[in-house]
């Protein structure tokens, strides 16, 4: 069944007070879209709450020619960073924002140029920067500053992270992203909706099957497409295959920054088996192509042997892992997060789950009942034995449901036609594997598409790094962000 989403239209003065209502009966900002209409620059917010699955929009027009409007970043965490990053890229002007500086366009972009304007143009010359950056300085006996990246060894995406610390104890990180910002949200408008999907599925590579699902649910939502229950069984069992390969790769690399190589190698060893099988399910190894626009594709099934066999790894692993007293004393205690500052904050997924909050789309924005299978596992410590440990409990959930949907599916397509081709507003909310995604679209009147913003997880779990890193010995920082394993790409859309 198509979510219902109820839409306000609100003034500009009457939006804090709304806001705040929505926020008190506990709903959470899941996105924040400026959109150039042509006789007003209109501002969404998107408030979802669930079970029972809720979402309320409320928008707001601002005049075109001088977009204002006053912050609600002391209502909502999440807010005020959605607000910098509509400022950046829309020109429009947040007033009493506590943070006004720059979140997306660094300082050596141009003055006064705002790429998501549709009259931007080409990008003028990029310049010298205009200033350092404004790092909040710590001064004190003792303290100094240690900057890393944006370049760092191996595969990883650039970010620039400063610690002040006193000895090897970080006092206080900032950490600095969009290095890698590819206008993904410029890049879908106007493409037809069969070609927005190879973009949804590289918004963040490690997440194919979760972007392209909420694409596809948005699309279908503006469309109001009724996908087929064997089309949403088989994206389930895609979403949990994605989810069962990432994490098993993310419990090696715990262990490998402990100094645990051979468990990282036995998860490696997993994973490519999990990569293999894939392959041989979609056509890719990360299981792109399975999520189409109004239904799935399975090329192939997991057997009962195969899913029987990853569990007994896996479990294996986290055994082997968690009985090594060094391994597990590395673990506790390190990089607290606390519940009150992850609520604060609108952690999601793994990472909001470790530190109390039971926030999960698969239960709070269902496509599919799952029934009993599908558990919600929770943690208290905060640190990063919990979000190793929370992985490891999530795996079992996964390998629960594939034991559950693979008996009802056959290899084949399971797909309807779109039913109308626009104009339309949609939204697609899909628990990813590192936590909930949204997307909302909408379609221009010949079908193409007119807007799409899509929200990673990512974007509200980096604020909760810095937090967690206090009081941290500087050796155990490659430990902590690996813990939380954030997306670059997703986060710098």
């Amino acid at each position: 069944m198509t979510p219902t989403t109820t839409v306000y239209e609100v003034g500009v003065g009457e939006l804090a007070d709304t806001a705040a209502e929505r926020l008190s009966r506990g709903e959470r900002l899941a996105l924040v879209a400026a959109h150039h209409d042509a006789d007003a620059v209109r501002i969404v917010y998107l408030f979802v709450a669930g079970p029972p699955d809720r979402r309320t929009e409320l928008h707001v027009r601002l005049d075109p020619a001088k977009p204002q409007l006053s912050t609600l970043a002391h209502l909502s965490f999440p807010a005020g960073r959605f607000e910098r990053e509509m400022h950046d890229l829309h020109g429009v002007e947040l007033l009493g924002h506590p943070l006004p500086r720059r979140l997306v366009r660094h300082y050596h972009w141009p003055q006064g140029w705002y790429p998501g304007r549709p009259d931007a143009g080409p990008p003028p010359p990029f310049a010298e920067p205009e200033g350092p950056y404004p790092f909040l300085e710590v001064e004190g006996d003792g303290v100094y500053e240690i900057p890393v990246g944006p370049v760092h060894a191996g595969l990883t995406e650039p970010g620039h992270f400063r610690f002040s610390v006193v000895g090897e104890t970080i006092l206080k990180l900032k950490a600095r992203l969009w290095f890698v910002h590819k206008g993904i949200e410029k890049l879908f408008e106007g493409r037809a909706i069969d070609r927005g999907l190879p973009l949804a599925e590289r918004i963040s590579g490690d997440t194919a099957v979760g972007h392209a699902l909420a694409y596809c649910q948005a699309i279908e939502h503006a469309t109001n497409t009724q996908v087929p229950e064997a089309a949403r069984a088989a994206r389930a069992l895609l979403l949990e295959l994605e989810r069962v390969h990432n994490h098993v790769t993310d419990l090696g690399a715990l262990c490998n920054d402990v100094g645990h190589g051979v468990l990282n190698a036995h998860a490696q060893r997993i994973r490519e088996q999990l990569l293999r099988l894939g392959q041989q399910i979609t056509g890719h190894r990360l299981l792109r192509g399975g999520v189409i626009p109004g239904g799935a594709r399975l090329l192939a099934l997991p057997t009962p042997a195969q899913l029987r066999r990853t569990g007994d790894d896996i479990r294996d692993l986290t055994r082997l892992a968690l009985g090594h007293a060094v391994v597990k004393d590395r673990f506790t205690g390190t990089a607290v997060l606390p519940e009150q500052a992850a609520r604060e904050l609108g952690c999601l997924g793994y990472v909001g789950r470790a530190s109390g909050l039971a926030l999960d789309a698969r239960t709070m924005h269902p496509a599919l009942d799952l029934g009993p299978a599908l558990h919600v596992p929770t943690l208290d410590s905060g640190d990063v034995l919990a979000r190793f440990q929370i992985r490891a409990q999530e795996i079992d959930v996964s390998l629960a449901l594939l034991n559950q949907l693979t008996p009802h599916l056959e290899p084949g397509a399971f797909m309807v036609p779109l039913s109308s081709d626009g104009p339309g507003a949609g939204i697609g909310m899909v628990e990813g594997w590192r936590g909930t995604i949204t997307t909302r679209v909408e379609l221009a009147a010949n079908g193409t598409l007119a807007r799409v913003k899509p929200v990673d997880p990512s974007f509200f779990n980096w604020p909760a790094l810095p937090v967690a890193l206090a009081d941290t010995i500087v050796p155990d920082f490659p430990l902590t962000n690996k813990s939380f394993n954030l997306s670059y790409a997703g986060n710098d859309l």
